[in-house]
């Protein structure tokens, strides 16, 4: 009987669970009915300022306002909740707020957790025809929480003031607006989060968030496109990708910054290119690349390979208006630091742009000359054809079989600023714009193998016979 009792008991529950989800829409977004794998991903991350960008009808919107219903109640899944917190969602215009975010956020609040709603106008027995200023939702904590409504058409004055736990940028807005939702949100230590389709070309938001300009470690972003998104139609899918042109695709379905020019790598993925810093193997030490400048900044990278032919980015040193004499102490630092392998006379070795075998008027020596007089032996015998380079760029971060053969380790941040910033310019070349990491990658890789069919497997005795000749490689090279 016992046994029966408990039964019955935890078929109710179930039951009652069941019938929850079917009622409540955010019951049935926790539940996964209606939440894709970047949705989630947005939701767990615990960074102040986090973006989406994404395709038309990717699920952006669905987590932005999510995220605010979240916050308002004290229900977050992820993250500690504060009780009665008080938020703004922004939108591009109040006829935009009525039709998409406060549909939405309308839509994930449940009635009986409202305890009032103000309008600005229409009804609040119908606030969905109306345009909402503010709701007052009844938090877990046992007070409430307000979600206010703004649009960016009302002006800057209309954003000062107030202290606010959260922003929500449903599309992106005017960069002075965004400056004071900024402000909004200091002493609370609160968030931004904005979820767009990048229809504007590079924007503030190109340079302050997806190449995060100023280094804030408190930024992140996921794209979304139509893919992310289970629930889409795949068949009006590929009907709407056939209608669209190959710029506004871009935009509209994967979530990109586009103009003009294009990309020239948009095969980078920062999710997938870019990995934490790990202990590297002695004997996958390859070699260092350099870009030289003194004006402009010196690139140089340090490049491994493992023994399946992955490249890894392993150390970075990019500075500008400095002489030959910081430059290479800077490298030999470095290198030092990393435990980074010399010739067999104690040298570094390097590759280095064809141009700095050249002497000028204003030196009797090249940069060649005065960098092996500072005990870096460099090679000058580089490939330095562009477009045969930038395909051997390609082919690395595309890899085989969806696998990438390129990966840069998070601290060389210069290099994927750089990679994520490099765009074609007129007569179908690369705009001639902070690309001397790009150069410099580009002179590496064309010492390595063409990536057009999977190299097999090493067997033992040839991974050591590999090490054992790395090991040689700078007598071979450079004449040790």
């Amino acid at each position: 009987m016992l046994e029966n009792e408990i039964v019955k008991k935890l078929l109710a529950i179930e039951e009652e669970e069941r019938r929850r989800a079917k009622k409540c829409p955010l019951e049935r977004y926790n539940a996964g009915r209606k939440k894709h794998k970047k949705q989630i991903a947005f939701h767990k991350c615990p960074k102040r300022n986090r973006w989406v960008f994404g395709g038309n009808r990717s699920g952006k919107t669905e987590c932005g306002a999510v995220e605010c219903v979240y916050l308002a109640r004290g229900v977050h899944p992820y993250r500690k909740n504060r009780p009665n917190t008080f938020g703004w969602v922004v939108s591009l215009s109040q006829q935009v707020q009525r039709d998409v975010a406060q549909k939405k956020i309308l839509h994930y609040l449940d009635p009986a957790w409202i305890e009032d709603i103000v309008m600005l106008s229409g009804k609040k027995g119908s606030p969905e025809t109306g345009v909402v200023d503010q709701i007052l939702v009844k938090n877990v904590f046992g007070g409430i929480s307000v979600i206010g409504f703004k649009s960016c058409d009302q002006g800057r004055e209309k954003f000062q003031g107030s202290s606010l736990d959260y922003v929500w940028f449903d599309e992106e807005p005017p960069r002075e607006i965004y400056e004071e939702c900024r402000m909004r949100v200091l002493d609370k230590k609160g968030e931004l989060f904005g979820t767009m389709t990048p229809l504007k070309g590079l924007t503030f938001i190109f340079d302050e968030i997806y190449m995060n300009k100023s280094g804030d470690p408190e930024v992140w972003y996921e794209f979304m496109e139509w893919a992310d998104n289970p629930f889409l139609d795949k068949k009006e899918l590929e009907r709407m990708s056939g209608a669209l042109g190959e710029k506004e695709l871009e935009s509209r379905r994967f979530g990109r910054f586009c103009v003009n020019e294009g990309l020239v790598y948009p095969e980078f993925d920062e999710r997938v290119h870019v990995i934490p810093p790990f202990p590297v193997p002695f004997a996958w030490q390859d070699e260092i690349s350099i870009d030289p400048g003194l004006n402009n900044p010196l690139s140089a990278h340090w490049y491994c390979v493992d023994y399946d032919g992955n490249v890894y980015v392993v150390a970075e040193h990019y500075e500008a208006k400095r002489d030959i004499d910081y430059h290479a102490a800077k490298i030999r630092e470095t290198s030092e630091r990393i435990g980074w392998h010399t010739d067999g006379k104690g040298r570094l070795t390097a590759l280095i742009d064809s141009a700095a075998n050249q002497r000028t008027l204003a030196g009797v020596k090249s940069v060649c000359e005065l960098f092996y007089e500072r005990g870096i032996a460099v090679n000058a015998h580089v490939n330095k054809d562009l477009f045969a380079g930038i395909a051997r760029v390609k082919s690395y971060l595309l890899g085989e079989n969806g696998k990438p053969k390129l990966y840069i380790f998070e601290n060389c941040v210069n290099l994927i600023r750089e990679i994520k910033g490099y765009f074609w310019g007129e007569g179908d070349v690369p705009k001639k714009r902070d690309d001397h990491a790009m150069d410099e990658l580009r002179y590496y890789l064309m010492t390595k193998p063409k990536n057009d069919e999977p190299a097999a497997p090493l067997t033992p005795v040839q991974r050591d016979k590999l090490r054992l000749m790395r090991g040689l490689r700078g007598q071979r090279r450079y004449g040790g």
